[in-house]
């Protein structure tokens, strides 16, 4: 399997947020343009994330954040049936993310915390594993876990080493993929810290999850699997920022060249 590219599209305040301006219409709109703008670039899938609805709830959203959620993810599977599409609920609401990707027909969600305890600016968010692996068999669902572990915007509480939440997060929480990021949105993930992951030999696949950039990208995919990335795609450092279809090529065309 080759190298996987997955671009974030960070949806702005949603309504009940309070930074809310936009009709659903738009976010609808913005949404399905941005991922045909990744798709067209030749990127292998993005993650449609609640990113504009600060501060965030810490594990339970509300029905009308589930519900815009939906609206939007469903958009966009529907206009694009065969790209890898993902789902983030933040800050970490696995249930929610789990239940909108199962019957709007995307293929993964990303969990910020699924196994162990993060400090966060939320407050502790416990991982859920136990509820969140139940829950897909409950529904039959085929959707797969990326998991983060040592997530940006926090300190693991239950973890000091990555290691050692890399494999509770594969051998005890069953994630299908894992995720390594740094310390915050748009930082570099540190590639000793990476590497330290991919050679668990865990059998799943590791992504950069963060601060990749055109020049970064190959000597990450030289260790990692794929890479999530969002903030170098903006037209500005803003992660809030539209994409830039210019930024956008330009980082596919250097992951490839890369490989």
């Amino acid at each position: 399997m080759g190298k996987i590219l997955i671009g974030m599209v960070h949806l702005p305040a949603l309504p009940g947020a309070p930074g809310a301006e936009l009709s659903m219409d738009e976010i609808e709109r913005r949404a399905v343009n941005e991922a045909r703008t990744l798709l067209d670039a030749g990127f292998n899938g993005c993650i449609l994330e609640n990113f504009g609805d600060t501060p965030f709830h810490k594990d339970h959203v509300a029905p009308v954040t589930v519900a815009a959620m939906a609206r939007v993810v469903a958009a966009v599977c529907h206009a694009f049936p065969d790209w890898r599409v993902g789902v983030n609920v933040l800050r970490n609401d696995a249930r929610a993310a789990l239940s909108i990707a199962s019957v709007c027909g995307a293929r993964f969600v990303r969990i910020n915390v699924h196994v162990g305890a993060t400090a966060t600016d939320q407050g502790v968010v416990e991982g859920q594993a136990a509820e969140t692996l139940r829950l897909r068999r409950a529904l039959g669902s085929a959707v797969e876990i990326w998991a983060d572990v040592q997530v940006k915007h926090g300190q693991s509480l239950a973890h000091a080493d990555i290691a050692l939440e890399a494999e509770d997060a594969v051998r005890r929480g069953h994630a299908d993929t894992l995720v390594v990021s740094g310390r915050a949105t748009g930082k570099a993930t540190d590639l000793a810290e990476l590497k330290r992951v991919t050679d668990l030999g865990l059998g799943v696949p590791v992504l950069v999850g963060s601060g990749a950039d055109e020049r970064s990208a190959p000597r990450y995919l030289e260790v990692a699997d794929g890479i999530i990335v969002g903030t170098a795609l903006k037209v500005s450092p803003d992660p809030t920022s539209p994409l830039d279809p210019e930024r956008v090529g330009r980082f596919v065309a250097a992951a490839r060249a890369g490989r």
